[in-house]
């Protein structure tokens, strides 16, 4: 036993559980105060009850791993030195069993009186729930089967001055589990399976695309000009340049100027930014991975957008496979691929089309409880159908195709169909979870479309863009025939986790201010 066995043993207590503890604010300050208490004694026997570091020589997972099917019973020779949080604790009289857990796995603690002594034995016995620690010993196997490492002697690591919540549901409030997501992880296995679920897809994208020849880039948060997507923008103020700068709303712009430069594969996974609502959907800052590929076009986007999707799917669960609205539905079979224009005509029974009179537009609207407001085109009517009546109904991966010119600024023109555009959004679960497009890169088409947003900005559509002078300026140096991709990944990682909301999915998300 470490050096804090003298402190400890000078220190006795009743044991303080989930069950028995008061957790109203007086009886969660007394506990608090027994901890702190217990603390002064560790420091003035000369122990730190925080030390700098420990030597471990395997994570939990690990020996779970390698050791989990030996005998019941069995004892090994096998030497370890573990380290983790106390998460469960027992007293048997001379044998106390408690639950270490760490970032992989838990494993039983199995303390014997007869090996560690009396003395370091009480010190065991007195530390407390959520107490980290470090354990040397040799891993067995109880009668029972149980798992377990037989300690030899064990240091105090880290001692926790507020209690764990409940050990059985865990912080059961959404909203104190997104304000304390450091609780919630530590109790809610779920929580810290999503969160695995996370690193994994995205690091499955990355090693899908370094296979593919793309080179991962940084481009600037704080933009000059707020483009690349129709969204509300949060301000900023550089001091030194005395200047208004706006936090991304996309990572589009920027990429896009590299492929001028002739990087030609190239992608982003960053934060983006949109000053707008908060809900099961949406959070003002997410992350978005962005691609861009020369040479290719929407349709090429489309196979790469599969393949990504089904990958970081089995990469991160090991099936293609995920649920949704208790369906099971296969992400590797191909996806249905219809346009929007289409999916209205459905819909409402009457065939649209960009190139009708706004009017008539305007009154199939009305009929169908759609608001317009006047600075609306017949695309961007067409648009605000689509999202009241059909959107929520794609379930099954379905690539939407053939958006308006109106609403797709950053689009070329569909080849066979001036009004529309060679772009595509994805829709899972009744929710956007990509959008791309065979890149406009006529310099003189793209300046009358920024000048079109600019006008539709002045109208008072507040999410419309602007003119963009330097990408204006890049695109005349001649960018080659592109395909880009925009990835929502929190809206991904709860299709493919099985989450519902999106703050599941963020490890700290956008919460009002709490009140302390």
């Amino acid at each position: 036993m470490a050096s804090s066995v003298d402190a400890f043993s000078n220190y006795r207590r009743s044991p303080v559980t989930d069950e028995n503890l008061d957790q109203n604010a007086g009886g969660l300050e007394q506990e608090k105060a027994r901890r702190l208490s217990a603390i002064d004694a560790l420091r003035s026997s000369g122990t730190n009850p925080y030390p700098y570091r420990f030597d471990r020589s395997h994570t939990l997972g690990e020996i779970r791993s390698a050791h989990g099917t030996i005998e019941p019973g069995t004892e090994t020779e096998v030497n370890v030195a573990v380290a983790g949080r106390i998460m469960l604790k027992r007293d048997q009289g001379k044998l106390i069993f408690a639950t270490l857990q760490d970032r992989s796995d838990n494993i039983q603690l199995f303390v014997s009186k007869a090996v560690v002594g009396d003395e370091a034995f009480d010190a065991i016995n007195d530390l407390d729930l959520g107490d980290w620690v470090g354990a040397s010993g040799t891993i067995m196997a109880t009668r029972k089967g149980e798992l377990s490492i037989k300690v030899s002697s064990l240091q105090l690591l880290s001692k926790a001055v507020r209690p764990l919540p409940d050990k059985w549901h865990g912080l059961t409030d959404t909203d104190t589990r997104y304000r304390q997501r450091y609780a919630d992880l530590i109790g809610n296995e779920e929580s810290r399976r999503m969160f695995a679920i996370r690193h994994a897809v995205i690091a499955s994208f990355r090693r899908t695309l370094h296979e593919r020849g793309f080179i991962e880039v940084e481009t600037p948060v704080l933009h000059m000009e707020a483009g690349g997507a129709h969204a509300r923008p949060f301000l900023t103020h550089h001091n030194a340049l005395d200047m208004q700068l706006y936090l991304r709303i996309a990572l589009e712009l920027h990429l896009k100027r590299l492929i001028v430069g002739g990087m030609e594969r190239v992608f982003e996974i960053g934060r983006v930014f949109r000053n707008e609502g908060i809900s099961t959907r949406h959070n003002p800052e997410f992350t978005m991975m962005e691609l861009y590929q020369a040479f290719a076009d929407y349709t090429d986007i489309m196979d790469l957008t599969e393949l990504l999707f089904v990958n970081a799917a089995v990469d991160a669960t090991g099936t293609s496979v995920v649920t949704i609205d208790d369906v099971q539905v296969d992400l590797a079979k191909p996806w249905r691929r219809v346009r929007m224009v289409d999916l209205v005509t459905e819909a409402t029974g009457v065939t649209v089309h960009p190139s009708q009179p706004r009017e008539d537009l305007v009154a199939l609207a009305e009929k169908h409880g759609v608001k317009v407001e006047k600075h609306h085109g017949p695309g961007k009517i067409i648009e605000e159908l689509f999202e009241h009546l059909c959107e929520s109904s794609l379930r099954e991966p379905t690539f939407v195709t053939g958006h308006p010119v109106e609403i797709s600024p950053l689009a070329r023109e569909d080849r066979n169909d001036p009004h529309l555009t060679e772009r595509f959004e994805l829709f899972v679960g009744g929710r956007e979870l990509a959008n791309a497009y065979s890149e406009l890169n006529d310099p003189i088409v793209q300046r009358a479309r920024f000048e079109d947003e600019q006008k539709q900005k002045e109208a008072g559509n507040a999410e419309a863009g602007t003119v963009d002078e330097d990408f204006l300026r890049a695109l005349e140096f001649g960018m080659p025939p592109t395909g880009g991709l925009g990835i929502g990944m929190d809206r991904l990682v709860m299709l493919i986790g099985g989450a519902a909301s999106i703050r599941d999915v963020i490890l700290f998300p956008t919460l009002r201010p709490e009140v302390f």
